[in-house]
């Protein structure tokens, strides 16, 4: 397994709309667990394979407190079950120490495709149900920020930019 760089607001490959998955693959079981290793070093609980530059539809899931409930999404499509929404504060892997309160459905139909190429159907709310809106957004080029004010954008560009450079000096730092 490999740890893959993830992309950051606002580099332009995130906005890439992800293609459909021909065939599940060993290469693409190795890119999800990549991905998993990725995930959980970030730390964090979702990640869509266009935030490691990979514009597939793939998005790699794990809820769980102990980390030991991992899911994978193969070509999903998403239907919401109401038309009732709820807030939730949302941060990002690929927006690096920006949180914010985003309206989405508050319950939806999830239709996918798991590592062994089989269909699979599950109705989800709460977190499961905004994880996955919120991954889906990526595999269609959106971003959680793109649902907030344009001055809050624009600060939250200007903070990812900020810790961006601070990483890039630290790693620079470790290297001598």
């Amino acid at each position: 397994m490999a740890l893959l760089p993830i992309l950051s607001f606002p580099d332009p490959r995130l906005r890439t709309i992800a293609q459909p998955v021909e065939e599940v693959t060993d290469e693409i079981r190795q890119l999800a667990a990549d991905m998993f290793e990725t995930m959980y070093e970030a730390p964090g609980i979702g990640l869509a394979a266009t935030q490691v530059d990979r514009h597939i539809q793939l998005i790699v899931m794990d809820l769980s407190e102990h980390k030991d409930q991992p899911m994978v999404f193969i070509n999903p499509k998403i239907t919401p079950l109401t038309e009732e929404t709820q807030p939730y504060e949302e941060g990002c892997l690929s927006v690096p120490q920006i949180y914010d309160k985003v309206e989405r459905a508050s319950r939806v139909k999830i239709e996918a495709i798991n590592l062994e190429g089989q269909s699979f159907t599950l109705e989800a709310d709460e977190l499961l149900a905004v994880c996955i809106q919120h991954e889906m957004d990526h595999l269609n080029g959106k971003l959680f920020v793109d649902y907030l004010s344009p001055l809050k954008r624009q600060r939250a560009r200007e903070k990812v930019e900020k810790v961006t450079r601070q990483r890039q000096k630290e790693k620079v730092a470790v290297k001598r």
